[in-house]
């Protein structure tokens, strides 16, 4: 349902700028999908949400597909691209409790209450602010995770992205957003993309228009930030970005599976370049998979760069050991 929220709100846009086209929207399911009993963490597929509709694209079966960017690997198969950024959601995890806990904080309640989350990244931050609390892993779709919430006495809260609830209508459930400070976020988290062939010049033309440029330069720091840790979803890396005065902020964290161990910094770099015409060969310059016609190149540039040395300031610090020891410990 939330998939298809996504891709109504973008075939929305575009029909608005595009007024004479006519757009059909093919529905299937992915690999992630359909294997709900095991953890993300676990699967051990890269592409575990694109895949399936990767190969549509590449059969030119469908000419775009709408994905949650936190869902695409920093690294795209050769031949596509995101074509379109569009402009970010609250990027923020949220609380959603039990009935029962309506009106409680995570801090409020009981010790051992049982919290449930599919991600890594949060419950090493959350297991290291509560440890009086106990985190489990839920899988499935929104509606399933909050059915599972609902109708089950297994556990008091669980953590889900803002962005989704308040797409789906469902905002008067959250009853606490997790700040920067409780908890950093996912890279991309709360921003769509939609992915097109990379040569296809007409489809990358039209979509280009939907690119939010603020939400555009914060995913590639935050892709570039991720993609130098060789960090996925089988290790906690976690972001927080900030534009302000042509100043972009970005501060990055990894942690242990368990929390106790982090290294987080924070760096920022200007990023006020005029757009400047480069039309040419290099028109279509990707940045972590990103083809941003409309955004000045060097401003992407910088904001790669930027995701680039801080990674490599926690890697110089010791976040190598700490993310190795997460991915084997997962593995295991």
């Amino acid at each position: 349902q939330l998939a298809r929220i996504q891709t109504d709100s973008v075939v929305e846009m575009l029909r608005e700028l595009y007024p004479n086209l006519c757009f059909e929207i093919v529905a299937m399911s992915t690999t992630g999908d359909k294997i709900l009993d095991t953890a993300l963490s676990k699967i051990g597929e890269k592409s575990l949400f694109t895949k399936e509709l990767e190969n549509a694209l590449e059969r030119n079966e469908v000419d775009l597909v709408v994905h949650s960017l936190k869902d695409l690997p920093t690294s795209l198969p050769p031949g596509f691209t995101i074509g379109a950024v569009c402009k970010r959601e609250n990027p923020l995890d949220a609380v959603v409790f039990h009935p029962k806990n309506c009106g409680k904080t995570l801090s409020l309640l009981p010790e051992k209450s049982v919290i449930g989350t599919s991600s890594l990244r949060r419950a090493a931050q959350l297991k290291k602010k509560f440890p009086q609390l106990e985190f489990r892993d839920i899988r499935g779709n929104l509606n399933t995770r909050l059915k599972k919430l609902d109708e089950k006495e297994d556990f008091s809260a669980i953590i889900l992205a803002a962005a989704g609830l308040k797409r789906m209508g469902w905002e008067n459930r959250i009853g606490q957003l997790l700040s920067p400070e409780d908890c950093l976020y996912a890279v991309g988290q709360g921003a769509l993309a939609v992915e097109v062939r990379a040569k296809d010049q007409e489809i990358l033309n039209m979509v280009s228009a939907l690119h939010d440029a603020d939400t555009v330069l914060r995913c590639i720091a935050e892709r570039a930030f991720m993609k130098r840790l060789e960090g996925g979803c089988s290790v906690p890396v976690a972001v927080n970005t900030m534009l302000k005065d042509g100043q972009l902020y970005l501060t990055g964290a990894v942690y242990s599976l368990d929390g106790s161990d982090s290294l987080k910094e924070t760096m920022q770099t200007s990023v006020n370049y005029p757009q400047q015409n480069e039309d040419g060969p290099d028109d279509n310059v990707q940045h972590v998979g990103i083809t941003a016609k409309n955004v000045p190149g060097q401003a992407q540039e910088a904001a790669e760069n930027l995701g680039v040395e801080l990674a490599s300031l926690l890697l110089s610090k010791g976040a190598k050991h700490i993310l190795s020891v997460a991915r084997q410990l997962n593995d295991a």
